[in-house]
């Protein structure tokens, strides 16, 4: 009876009650929003449309789920075998991020029973419109990628077979699309000359967001490798991880220069010194965001350290974070002369959204294939013996 009462107990992490109440309080929110409409349940005003729902939920959701297509692309495209052992997890990853990016657009549609109407209505002109098909497209074949599991869990060798003779496909598809909606998205603000902050406004979004949302999808495949050895005792090989944190390292040097260079460019870099709410941002978003992690990276002794690399995919989560929210928000704040602050309802939505998704991972993780087989074992058993050479010149995919 004791033990039985210790086990039970023991389920009871802090985690596991945090992840409670959010649920619980992100349920209540989610009524008053779909019940009482909009107004009941955010601080979005029709000068400030668009709030944390469309700036964290979609714009930054759907960036930071970019590992999938990388990796899928990096072992199936180019043929490295090396990267396989996190190849399920990234495709998950992505599909449940995907998946969670539709659930947040629900929630910001005044009318969410119409999200239908962009199958039927075509607007060719809008950036929206791409965004839209593309986003569904590439959830379906994030969908079909991720069955395999399903296939490989309950023994349905026919179809599992038939997946693997046309996964290519999905492949190239998944990579096509995804590279197409991810600079879209940067496209969707170039129709804002004056309404953006010259800090953000740039007809260099769209090549922007796809170099970001690289470095930002790697850092995702790093920072949830570390999570889910913490929290699911799946480990993946460290030398593995070093690796992907130099590319995510030289994606971040490449959107640096390019942003410095596009400022210049522009005549906005005086705006980085201008005594401003938005000059602070844009330090903390690029000092914190981009030049920390590249530091921690760039020195040897230091990306050996788990603990760093953690710190390094972190600080690149959260400077992309920052500037998507700072082009979806901070940046247009100005012009629409007013103050918007999400609402407590919203915060708890997004974070009930957040929560759902790793919930669902983890439940993945524990019923399904998704982080060894026999092939990808033998792939990580290799690579525990071999070791990772200081400097870049491992940024090889050979």
């Amino acid at each position: 009876m004791e033990s039985a009462k210790k086990s039970i107990l023991e389920r009871f992490t802090f985690w596991r009650v945090m992840l409670a109440i959010f649920f619980i309080v992100g349920i209540y929110a989610s009524a008053v929003r779909f019940f009482k409409g909009l107004g009941a349940a955010t601080n979005m005003s029709d000068a400030t449309p668009w709030g944390l729902w469309i700036g964290f939920d979609v714009i930054c959701g759907v960036g930071l789920a970019a590992g999938g297509f990388i990796v899928t692309a990096v072992v199936y495209v180019f043929g490295v075998e090396k990267y396989r052992p996190i190849l399920r997890p990234a495709i998950l990853t992505a599909f449940m991020g995907y998946s969670l990016v539709v659930v947040g657009l629900l929630f910001d549609l005044g009318k969410p029973w119409n999200i239908w109407h962009c199958l039927i209505y075509w607007n060719t002109r809008s950036p929206l419109f791409e965004v839209a098909w593309c986003v569904m497209l590439y959830t379906t074949v994030l969908a079909l990628e991720t069955s395999s599991l399903i296939f490989e869990r309950l023994r349905w060798v026919k179809l599992q077979k038939l997946f693997e003779k046309g996964v290519i496909i999905f492949v190239v598809l998944g990579v096509l699309l995804s590279t197409l909606h991810q600079s879209t998205l940067g496209t969707m603000f170039v129709i804002f000359p004056y309404k953006l902050h010259p800090l953000w406004y740039s007809m260099m979004l769209p090549i922007l967001f796809f170099i970001s949302c690289i470095a930002a999808g790697l850092a995702m495949v790093i920072f949830e490798s570390f999570l889910s050895k913490r929290f699911l005792k799946h480990s993946v090989d460290k030398n593995l991880l070093v690796r992907l944190s130099q590319y995510m390292c030289l994606m971040l040097g490449i959107y640096f220069v390019v942003r410095l260079q596009d400022l210049v460019a522009r005549g906005a870099i005086s705006y980085a010194w201008t005594p401003s709410l938005e000059m602070a941002l844009f330090h903390v978003e690029i000092f914190l965001g981009v030049a920390a992690p590249m530091i921690l990276i760039l020195i040897p002794s230091l990306r050996r350290s788990s603990k760093i690399l953690f710190t390094a995919s972190l600080l690149t989560v959260s400077g992309f974070i920052m500037h998507r929210l700072n082009v979806t928000i901070t940046g247009l704040a100005g012009a629409s002369g007013s103050h918007y602050f999400p609402s407590v309802m919203e915060t708890f939505i997004s974070i009930f959204l957040v929560g759902i998704g790793f919930a669902l991972f983890g439940l993945a993780a524990r019923y399904l294939p998704v982080f060894r087989h026999g092939e990808e074992q033998a792939v990580e058993e290799k690579l525990s013996k071999d070791t990772v050479p200081d400097g870049f010149y491992v940024l090889s995919f050979k």
